[in-house]
């Protein structure tokens, strides 16, 4: 059971005028874990395990106005130790020029010695499109991009890429991506299956054959609407389909507005060996709202917030520490060995604030497990 950001009655104002002050991220952040349930206590029959350190690191387009060298220096100075590059699609490719790396082996080895210097690992590699798009130059362009972020993975020994499972239109004369969550009228579940049989399904499985065949075993799907994998259910229907390459970026911020348990989608994933990578955003839904309007009347500008629903937030905005806390202690149970890649789209704490009030809030509660 997840907690609300904001509470019935609460003024809005006051409520993001109260979780905007790091005061009180720092004095959640320090509280016990009440309600912490998984826990690592050893047993006469089954001795305490040591925990893990689960590597905090970033998603590298909130620096998109730096060069490389800055956002490194950024990331350096915040005690971040891994990142994740995008590579091409929506995440762009700002500080991974793809086709020379790939072009020149020394550009890089040079390029991935400046994260090394650091002490920064270069975790994963993000290439978000829509390589099933019913506009063939369109999907061509993305099926492209993930080709060559492979590539680079396979060279640059990067393990885990991730991305979009994509969304088809819903009939072959379509002309858009048609995302179907209800299979009636009858008509729909006739063209959900039209999808899935015809587009989705042979295109990964093509795809991870050719990811396989150069050594990436990890293709690690964000579970967001719009595209045909949007929950762990739809997740687990493509692994069964398509084979152990495919898995989860559990990006719990699209989860939460669904109703989903963070602790138990953590346990499901790891269970089944299909947690390939985590981004760390969170998501506040204003109760008043939601009553009024539902859950799918998101704001994505500070404009927009007065009337929204819910709303992106920096991690320990929109959930207490001490659920973060339940949180990342369900990595550790289930032995996730990736890391915790922070990504920012807070309309409120926008850009690089918001990555520095995730990282307090992540390494507190990082740091209380460890203890």
């Amino acid at each position: 059971m997840h907690e609300s950001g904001a509470q019935p009655g609460v003024n809005r104002r006051e409520f993001l005028g109260a979780v905007g002050t790091a005061a009180t991220v720092a004095a959640a952040a320090t509280l016990p874990a009440a309600g912490v349930t998984h826990s690592t206590v050893g047993t006469p029959d089954q001795p305490e395990r040591k925990r893990k350190k689960i590597p905090i690191g970033v998603f590298d387009p909130v620096y998109e106005k730096l060069s490389l060298d800055e956002m490194l220096d950024k990331v350096s100075a915040l005690g971040l130790e891994a990142m994740e590059i995008g590579t091409g699609g929506y995440p762009g490719h700002n500080h991974c020029p793809v086709p020379e790396l790939l072009a020149d082996p020394a550009k890089a080895k040079a390029w991935k010695k400046k994260f090394e210097d650091r002490n920064i690992r270069v975790a994963t590699f993000s290439c978000h499109g829509n390589p099933i798009h019913p506009d063939a130059k369109h999907a061509a362009t993305d099926v492209e991009k993930f080709r060559q972020t492979v590539l680079l993975a396979e060279r640059m020994e990067v393990p885990v890429i991730v991305g979009f499972s994509g969304c088809p239109a819903g009939t072959a004369n379509d002309t858009q991506p048609n995302w179907i969550t209800y299979r009636w009228p009858p008509e729909y579940d006739a063209m959900l299956e039209w999808q899935w049989k015809e587009k989705v399904i042979p295109y990964w499985k093509e795809a991870a054959k050719f990811a396989r065949e150069h050594g990436i075993k990890k293709l690690a799907f964000e579970m967001h609407p719009n595209f045909v994998v949007y929950n762990p259910k739809t997740l687990m229907k493509l692994r069964e389909a398509v084979g152990e390459e495919i898995g989860a970026n559990c990006d719990l911020s699209h989860l939460f507005w669904q109703g989903c348990d963070p602790v138990a989608v953590v346990h499901l994933l790891g269970k089944n060996g299909a947690l390939f990578h985590a981004h760390m955003k969170d998501t506040v839904l204003f109760p008043e709202t939601v009553g009024r309007y539902g859950v799918l009347n998101f704001a994505f500008t500070k404009d927009e917030v007065a009337d929204a629903s819910d709303i992106f937030r920096a991690v320990g905005y929109g959930h207490s520490a001490n659920q973060w806390k339940a949180i990342l202690q369900a990595y550790m149970d289930v032995d996730y060995d990736g890391i915790l890649s922070i990504e920012n789209e807070d309309p409120i704490l926008a850009g690089e604030v918001g990555v520095e009030r995730a990282v307090y809030v992540l390494k507190n509660v990082r740091n209380e497990l460890l203890a």
